[in-house]
Protein backbone atom coordinates (compact mmCIF):
# COMPACT_ATOMS: atom_id res chain seq x y z
CA UNK A 1 0.00 0.00 0.00
CA UNK A 2 2.72 2.48 1.00
CA UNK A 3 4.60 1.63 -2.20
CA UNK A 4 0.94 2.15 -4.28
CA UNK A 5 0.92 5.71 -2.51
CA UNK A 6 4.25 6.71 -3.26
CA UNK A 7 4.07 5.55 -7.12
CA UNK A 8 0.87 8.13 -7.28
CA UNK A 9 2.34 11.01 -5.22
CA UNK A 10 5.99 11.06 -6.64
CA UNK A 11 4.68 12.60 -9.79
CA UNK A 12 2.50 14.75 -8.26
CA UNK A 13 5.50 15.60 -6.22
CA UNK A 14 7.64 16.37 -8.66
CA UNK A 15 4.97 18.90 -10.54
CA UNK A 16 4.76 20.84 -7.71
CA UNK A 17 8.65 21.26 -7.23
CA UNK A 18 8.71 21.87 -11.41
CA UNK A 19 6.11 24.32 -10.43
CA UNK A 20 7.98 26.05 -7.55
CA UNK A 21 11.45 25.91 -9.32
CA UNK A 22 9.26 28.09 -12.28
CA UNK A 23 7.81 30.00 -10.19
CA UNK A 24 10.88 31.30 -8.31
CA UNK A 25 12.66 31.92 -11.26
CA UNK A 26 9.41 33.95 -12.65
CA UNK A 27 8.66 35.66 -9.11
CA UNK A 28 4.97 34.72 -10.07
CA UNK A 29 2.62 32.68 -8.56
CA UNK A 30 2.36 29.09 -8.18
CA UNK A 31 -0.03 27.12 -10.17
CA UNK A 32 -0.78 25.94 -13.71
CA UNK A 33 0.55 28.43 -16.48
CA UNK A 34 -0.98 29.43 -19.83
CA UNK A 35 0.77 31.68 -21.65
CA UNK A 36 -0.96 35.01 -23.65
CA UNK A 37 0.10 32.93 -26.88
CA UNK A 38 -1.87 29.49 -26.04
CA UNK A 39 -4.88 31.57 -25.17
CA UNK A 40 -4.49 34.01 -28.40
CA UNK A 41 -4.41 30.54 -30.10
CA UNK A 42 -7.53 28.88 -28.82
CA UNK A 43 -9.76 32.07 -28.96
CA UNK A 44 -8.87 32.47 -33.16
CA UNK A 45 -10.20 29.44 -33.61
CA UNK A 46 -13.69 30.94 -32.71
CA UNK A 47 -13.48 33.41 -34.69
CA UNK A 48 -14.65 35.41 -37.18
CA UNK A 49 -18.51 35.01 -36.46
CA UNK A 50 -20.92 37.37 -37.84
CA UNK A 51 -23.69 38.89 -36.74
CA UNK A 52 -26.86 39.93 -39.56
CA UNK A 53 -29.34 42.77 -39.05
CA UNK A 54 -31.12 41.42 -41.55
CA UNK A 55 -32.36 43.79 -44.42
CA UNK A 56 -29.96 46.42 -42.92
CA UNK A 57 -25.95 44.76 -42.42
CA UNK A 58 -23.78 42.79 -41.38
CA UNK A 59 -21.29 43.25 -38.52
CA UNK A 60 -18.81 40.74 -38.71
CA UNK A 61 -16.32 40.14 -35.78
CA UNK A 62 -12.43 39.29 -36.20
CA UNK A 63 -10.09 37.69 -34.10
CA UNK A 64 -10.03 39.47 -30.80
CA UNK A 65 -6.42 40.80 -29.42
CA UNK A 66 -6.19 39.81 -26.21
CA UNK A 67 -3.48 42.16 -23.71
CA UNK A 68 -3.33 41.13 -19.77
CA UNK A 69 -4.22 43.59 -17.09
CA UNK A 70 -2.24 41.96 -13.92
CA UNK A 71 -3.49 45.34 -12.21
CA UNK A 72 -6.99 44.56 -12.44
CA UNK A 73 -6.96 40.62 -12.43
CA UNK A 74 -8.85 41.18 -15.73
CA UNK A 75 -7.97 40.58 -19.48
CA UNK A 76 -8.75 43.12 -22.45
CA UNK A 77 -9.49 42.01 -25.68
CA UNK A 78 -9.92 44.87 -28.84
CA UNK A 79 -12.31 43.23 -31.19
CA UNK A 80 -11.94 44.12 -34.95
CA UNK A 81 -15.36 44.76 -36.60
CA UNK A 82 -16.49 44.87 -40.03
CA UNK A 83 -19.62 46.20 -41.12
CA UNK A 84 -21.51 45.97 -44.56
CA UNK A 85 -24.47 46.09 -46.18
CA UNK A 86 -27.80 48.07 -47.67
CA UNK A 87 -27.55 50.54 -44.72
CA UNK A 88 -24.22 51.35 -45.46
CA UNK A 89 -23.21 51.38 -48.78
CA UNK A 90 -19.90 50.36 -48.52
CA UNK A 91 -17.87 48.72 -45.82
CA UNK A 92 -16.13 49.73 -42.73
CA UNK A 93 -13.87 48.97 -40.44
CA UNK A 94 -13.72 49.56 -36.61
CA UNK A 95 -12.96 48.10 -33.36
CA UNK A 96 -14.48 48.29 -29.87
CA UNK A 97 -12.87 46.91 -26.78
CA UNK A 98 -13.96 44.78 -24.16
CA UNK A 99 -12.73 43.82 -20.78
CA UNK A 100 -13.24 40.69 -18.64
CA UNK A 101 -13.00 38.42 -15.68
CA UNK A 102 -11.80 34.84 -15.53
CA UNK A 103 -13.54 31.81 -13.64
CA UNK A 104 -12.77 28.37 -13.53
CA UNK A 105 -15.35 26.01 -14.39
CA UNK A 106 -14.98 22.25 -12.77
CA UNK A 107 -17.62 20.54 -15.19
CA UNK A 108 -15.34 21.03 -18.13
CA UNK A 109 -12.30 21.96 -16.72
CA UNK A 110 -12.34 25.13 -18.76
CA UNK A 111 -11.32 28.89 -18.15
CA UNK A 112 -13.89 31.16 -19.34
CA UNK A 113 -14.87 34.54 -19.65
CA UNK A 114 -17.48 36.44 -17.29
CA UNK A 115 -17.99 40.24 -15.50
CA UNK A 116 -17.74 41.83 -19.44
CA UNK A 117 -17.16 45.89 -19.18
CA UNK A 118 -17.65 47.09 -22.93
CA UNK A 119 -16.32 49.72 -24.53
CA UNK A 120 -18.15 52.11 -27.31
CA UNK A 121 -17.71 51.13 -31.16
CA UNK A 122 -15.44 52.98 -33.23
CA UNK A 123 -16.09 53.17 -36.98
CA UNK A 124 -13.71 56.18 -37.87
CA UNK A 125 -15.36 56.48 -41.71
CA UNK A 126 -19.15 56.27 -40.54
CA UNK A 127 -21.10 59.43 -39.79
CA UNK A 128 -21.64 59.86 -35.96
CA UNK A 129 -25.36 58.84 -36.44
CA UNK A 130 -25.13 55.50 -37.79
CA UNK A 131 -22.25 54.37 -35.17
CA UNK A 132 -24.49 55.74 -31.96
CA UNK A 133 -26.91 53.32 -34.36
CA UNK A 134 -24.56 50.52 -34.12
CA UNK A 135 -23.50 51.32 -30.36
CA UNK A 136 -27.34 50.17 -29.46
CA UNK A 137 -26.46 46.40 -30.69
CA UNK A 138 -23.30 46.20 -29.36
CA UNK A 139 -23.53 44.78 -25.98
CA UNK A 140 -25.38 42.25 -27.32
CA UNK A 141 -23.08 41.81 -29.57
CA UNK A 142 -20.64 41.74 -26.86
CA UNK A 143 -22.04 39.24 -24.85
CA UNK A 144 -23.07 36.99 -27.58
CA UNK A 145 -19.39 36.60 -28.40
CA UNK A 146 -17.13 36.57 -25.48
CA UNK A 147 -19.88 36.39 -22.29
CA UNK A 148 -18.27 32.60 -20.71
CA UNK A 149 -16.51 31.63 -23.81
CA UNK A 150 -14.08 29.35 -23.49
CA UNK A 151 -10.34 30.73 -23.29
CA UNK A 152 -8.28 27.06 -21.99
CA UNK A 153 -9.36 23.88 -21.51
CA UNK A 154 -7.47 22.01 -18.89
CA UNK A 155 -6.75 17.95 -20.06
CA UNK A 156 -7.22 15.39 -17.95
CA UNK A 157 -3.33 14.68 -17.68
CA UNK A 158 -2.72 18.14 -16.21
CA UNK A 159 -5.22 17.43 -13.57
CA UNK A 160 -3.81 13.65 -13.08
CA UNK A 161 -0.79 14.57 -10.50
CA UNK A 162 -2.60 17.66 -8.98
CA UNK A 163 -5.88 15.50 -8.46
CA UNK A 164 -3.72 12.98 -6.66
CA UNK A 165 -2.09 15.38 -4.20
CA UNK A 166 -6.27 16.09 -3.11
CA UNK A 167 -5.67 19.59 -4.86
CA UNK A 168 -7.97 21.09 -7.88
CA UNK A 169 -7.60 24.49 -9.75
CA UNK A 170 -8.31 27.62 -7.49
CA UNK A 171 -8.14 31.49 -8.59
CA UNK A 172 -6.76 32.44 -11.35
CA UNK A 173 -4.31 35.77 -11.23
CA UNK A 174 -3.19 37.42 -14.85
CA UNK A 175 0.14 38.00 -14.72
CA UNK A 176 2.09 40.05 -18.02
CA UNK A 177 2.74 36.96 -19.44
CA UNK A 178 -0.38 34.94 -18.90
CA UNK A 179 -2.69 33.35 -16.44
CA UNK A 180 -1.77 30.93 -13.24
CA UNK A 181 -4.35 28.59 -12.46
CA UNK A 182 -3.90 28.83 -8.29
CA UNK A 183 -3.96 25.39 -6.62
CA UNK A 184 -6.25 25.12 -3.43
CA UNK A 185 -7.25 21.84 -1.01
CA UNK A 186 -10.42 20.06 -2.29
CA UNK A 187 -12.97 19.90 0.36
CA UNK A 188 -13.68 16.99 2.57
Amino acid sequence: MLRRTLVLVLPALTVVAHAADTDADNAGPAGHRVSTAQLQQLLAQRFPLRYPVPGLLNLDLQTPRLTMLPEQNRLRAEMPVVAAGPALHQTHQGSFDVDFALRYEASDRTVRAHRLRLGRLRFPSLQPGAVELLNTYAPALAEQSLSEVVLHQLQPQDLKAIDAMGMQPGPITVTKDGLVLGLVLKPL
